[in-house]
């Protein structure tokens, strides 16, 4: 049997174009695939996808996924050994739009008071805010992990997730360091996990 390779998980699970989603705050979504059977603990490389220097941000995803799987039971290799499993760590950061804001401006419909940004508001009569004008999109960073364990003997695959999640770019969640502390312990949240599920991890 051999794991699936090539997973996505779809933006429009994570809620992107709800308006009514609070962005600072979203989820991040999980897929896990592995073999079903129970996987044994070892020592544990974590290196890049990629051959080359190690950039900075990569070293923040990579201590983050190894302090992970320290949690669950696996360790490091001694120095100038080989470690039992290799952990291939690949992430992705892109910027774009998300939902619009809010409009700063609306018109109070009620009381014969009103709300508003700079400028103020007009009040008129009534129950019901009304924008006025169209708010501007709000940018967001859509932040994945992927991570693939694989013995290092023959490289065959044990284990392999998948993480995605998205801030407002203005949150602490959108920053490199907070993203891959969020995205790692959610990847390994009640490990290895169902094979072939995505769950979503608050």
């Amino acid at each position: 049997m051999k794991l699936r390779t090539g997973m996505a998980i779809g933006l429009a699970g994570i809620g992107l174009a709800g308006c009514a989603t609070n962005i600072r705050t979203m989820p991040t979504e999980v897929l896990r695939y592995h073999l079903g059977a129970p996987i044994a603990r070892g020592t544990v490389s974590v290196v890049p996808l990629a051959a080359g220097p190690a950039s900075l941000e990569f070293r923040s995803y990579a201590a983050a996924v190894e302090g992970q799987l320290l949690k669950q039971g696996y360790s490091l290799p001694a120095a100038g050994m080989r470690a039992d499993y290799v952990a291939t760590v690949n992430f992705t950061r892109t910027s774009q739009d998300g939902p619009p804001t809010r409009s700063p401006f609306s018109i109070g419909l009620g009381g014969g008071s009103f709300t508003g940004g700079r400028g103020g508001g007009v009040g008129l009569g009534g129950g019901l805010n009304v924008p006025v004008g169209g708010g501007k999109p709000t940018a967001i960073v859509v932040s994945e992990l992927a991570v693939t364990i694989k013995r290092t003997a023959d490289q065959s695959p044990i284990w392999e997730g998948r993480a995605q999640n998205a801030a407002d770019v203005r949150s602490i969640d959108a920053q490199p360091d907070a993203s891959a502390g969020k995205l790692a312990r959610a990847l390994f949240t009640g490990f290895p996990g169902e094979s072939g599920r995505t769950i979503t991890v608050k």
